[in-house]
């Protein structure tokens, strides 16, 4: 890619899935916080993620390979979208209303 190095990109990958976890309340949208108010698309974009996150964490103990080494691109993906995708999916997601007990 661009004659970057392979290293080079998996250490700015690296960094780029940490420091994403400082910028995350910036980028949900959403009208309220908690999951249990969010709507089924936050939900679905969550399962999805989740399910990367556990893939790449197991990939992370194999021996290299290259069908493992496409799944865990396809993983890594995943993981950014999640986060850079967060604030379109955030705001169209249609949410339950929250009861006055918690806003009041």
């Amino acid at each position: 890619m661009l004659g970057v190095p392979a290293k080079l990109l998996g250490v700015i990958a690296m960094f780029g899935a940490v420091l994403i976890l400082f910028v995350l309340p910036w980028l949900d949208r959403s009208k309220v916080k908690s999951i249990r108010y969010k709507g089924l698309i936050f939900k679905a974009m969550l399962a999805i993620f989740v399910v990367a996150f556990i893939t790449l964490g197991y990939i992370g103990t194999q021996a290299p390979s290259p069908l493992l080494t496409t799944i865990a691109q396809i993983c890594t993906a995943i993981y950014f979208a999640f986060f850079l995708l967060m604030p379109f999916y955030s705001a169209i997601d249609r949410t339950k209303p929250v009861p006055e007990r918690v806003t009041g």
